[in-house]
């Protein structure tokens, strides 16, 4: 029986090496020159860290790193924007967590879509992934296109595609 699974994974890789770029890019402009701006990149907790001087350097920062990310083809769309923080002094940091995975109540609403377009496929949650099979390999191919379609606020991806 055909299958596919739908995921929502960064990746990692890409977001390392747009973090690079930007600190890179960070540190040559003009008007952050100078200052405590930087990014920073925890892979175990899948986190962004930026430092600035003021709320207008992270915005600056914000701008550069979502810029740098379209520009590798990760979506900004896995950002989770945190809330600024007060560091030491006049120093400030924000938090951007890298959404990993499907979380429950958006693969519910996945399935609910599919149950309700009476497409003959069957969608079951596994972990934080959701699988769809059918018999036919067309319904497939009209239940990913279906997804595309509905899903705007979820990055997905398709893969795992067996027949």
């Amino acid at each position: 029986m055909p299958s596919f699974d739908t995921v929502s994974e960064a990746n990692m890789e890409e977001v390392k090496n747009a973090i690079n770029q930007s600190n890179k890019v960070i540190t040559n402009r003009f008007d952050l020159k100078g200052t405590s701006a930087k990014v920073e990149l925890k892979e175990k907790e899948r986190e962004i860290i930026l430092f600035g001087d003021t709320d207008f350097h992270l915005d600056q920062i914000i701008i550069e790193v979502k810029q740098t990310l379209g520009k590798r083809n990760v979506d900004v769309r896995f950002l989770d924007v945190g809330k600024v923080e007060k560091i030491g002094g006049d120093k400030v940091k924000q938090v951007l967590k890298v959404k990993n995975g499907i979380q429950t109540e958006d693969a519910k609403k996945i399935v609910k879509i599919l149950k309700d377009s009476k497409m003959k496929v069957q969608a079951s949650i596994q972990g934080d992934a959701v699988r769809v099979s059918g018999a036919k390999r067309d319904d497939l191919q009209s239940a990913i296109a279906l997804l595309r379609k509905e899903v705007k606020d979820l990055p997905l991806e398709f893969n795992n595609f067996r027949d």
